[in-house]
């Protein structure tokens, strides 16, 4: 048999630790963004089974609103790294999950290759009475016996059990069916989990699963002597107790020490912090993008009663007497790196052909809402007006200045930016009309980028003009998009 320690243990226990508390700092600033639960992809407002927040929105509210206000500013001490940060928060959750996983698979393969699993897994039915018989002696104020040979009494090998081969799969697997990419190429996965907000609010109970086990273990250690466990999960069983509690709590120290530091240092130095988490998180997210496309198809009975908006249409004279004269004026002005530049009415743009599609718009901040677009393929404006080679990237200008309409420190005009192979999709739409009717004011009138396999930050609203370019380092502050340079968002939004 193995032995009940190795060092292969004590390494991958410390990793799992220093990850997982990243792991659920950065998450609970991701649920910062949109502080409530639902089992509902509609997220109708108002039947949210779990709020984190005072604050209550309706869907016949007179004063308009929108998912923006949602949003709540938590501590720094609980979420990573706090104060409306959800571009950082996603960057150092993505970032984690990776090692994390890396961590578990290492460890798995261990487990078995060793023989460690046999410490692990149960192999008959009775582990469950006798883990019931164990709880009752904890109950009692005594310590149940091991089990002979192992390490651990039945509580814990059902409990490590449930925890490696159940808990943590299922994380994973309802981290991935929150993916509005995953979930456009894999549409039966997301119903499985009871779509992305079902797996939204699972994933949040394996969030809670997995801090009652940190509270429960760390008390059961205490329980069993503080020093003599140490001894086995520190230095895997040897030397002394005084050295083994004494570089145990060193390593605690260190990761509240680590944990301190990078908190003060995303919060300081917040381009910095996206440029350096980017280059481990933004190609993972480029090639989920690229490699998957949609297969979402809904019907005009899955529509969703209401629709969330983000943020607020512009504000102005010059846009005002637009929509007084139903966008009758309006031009669409379309440049750059094309051989044919040219400026198209609303009704121009119809010309070049109309598709309709009914599919789920997947927010950033975390809601969802199914509504069926009709627009122009963007493929068709390519056509058009001809890419030159050198052409890598299409920008998307809107009308709403930002500084007016959202504040909070933020300025200037929103734009947005996706590669040109995104451009080829066939659910990547200028869209002009929302579940069969002119598209709304608050929805992006007169015209709006709709890219299915990306979050909604990406499918600009408002657009008066479309820029074909070859990279987007001059244009804003040289990360893509408003979103990326205002709040470090990542460029690359297929996750």
């Amino acid at each position: 048999m193995p032995s009940y320690f190795p060092w292969w243990v004590v390494v991958t226990h410390f990793l799992n630790l220093f990850f997982m508390l990243l792991l659920m700092r950065s998450g609970i600033e991701v649920l910062s963004a949109f502080p409530k639960l639902y089992w509902n992809d509609h997220c109708p407002p108002g039947r949210e089974w779990a709020r984190f927040s005072k604050k209550t929105f309706g869907a016949d509210s007179r004063t308009p609103w929108s998912s923006l206000d949602e949003e709540e500013s938590w501590s720094s001490v609980v979420a990573l790294p706090g104060k409306k940060n959800l571009g950082l928060g996603r960057h150092w959750h993505f970032m984690t999950v990776q090692f994390w996983i890396l961590t578990g698979l290492v460890y798995v393969v261990l487990v078995f290759t060793t023989g460690y699993w046999h410490y692990l897994i149960p192999t008959h039915w009775s582990i469950v009475p006798d883990s019931i018989r164990a709880v009752g002696t904890y109950l009692h104020f005594q310590i149940p016996q091991r089990i002979s040979g192992e390490p651990f009494e039945p509580a814990q090998k059902l409990t490590y059990f449930l925890l490696i081969f159940v808990l943590a799969p299922f994380q994973i697997a309802t981290g991935a069916a929150m993916s509005p990419t995953v979930l456009a190429r894999f549409p039966w996965y997301g119903k499985l989990l009871g779509g992305k907000q079902g797996a939204r609010s699972l994933h949040f109970l394996g969030l809670c699963a997995f801090a009652a086990f940190i509270v429960l273990h760390v008390f059961m250690v205490i329980v069993h002597n503080l020093p003599k466990e140490f001894v086995s999960i520190v230095l895997a069983g040897h030397g002394s107790r005084a050295l083994a509690l004494g570089v145990g709590l060193a390593g605690l120290f260190l990761i509240l020490l680590f944990h301190v530091v990078i908190t003060w240092f995303s919060l300081r130095y917040r381009r910095r912090t996206q440029r350096l988490l980017g280059l481990v998180v933004n190609p993972f997210e480029k090639v989920i993008s690229r490699s998957l496309s949609s297969r979402e198809h809904y019907s005009a009975d899955d529509l969703s009663p209401y629709h969330r908006v983000n943020g607020y249409p512009p504000v102005g004279q010059d846009y005002d007497r637009m929509v007084a004269d139903d966008f009758r004026n309006y031009r669409l002005t379309i440049g750059g790196l094309v051989e044919n530049p040219t400026t198209l009415s609303l009704a121009e743009l119809r010309k070049l052909g109309v598709t309709r599609q009914t599919v789920k718009h997947n927010c950033i901040q975390g809601w969802t809402a199914v509504a069926e677009w009709a627009g122009v393929p963007l493929a068709a404006v390519l056509d058009r007006v001809r890419p030159t080679a050198e052409a890598r990237h299409i920008v998307f200008y809107a009308m709403d200045d930002k500084g007016l309409t959202e504040g909070e420190g933020r300025y200037g005009y929103f734009y947005g930016s996706i590669p040109m192979f995104l451009a080829y999709d066939s659910q990547t739409i200028l869209a002009l009309d929302m579940n069969g009717a002119p598209l709304p004011v608050e929805h992006g009138a007169p015209v709006r980028l709709r890219i299915e396999t990306q979050l909604g930050f990406k499918m600009v609203k408002w657009i008066v003009g479309i820029e074909f370019v070859s990279d987007t380092d001059s244009i804003g502050m040289g990360m893509g998009g408003w979103r990326e340079d205002q709040q470090f968002y990542a460029n690359a939004a297929g996750i």
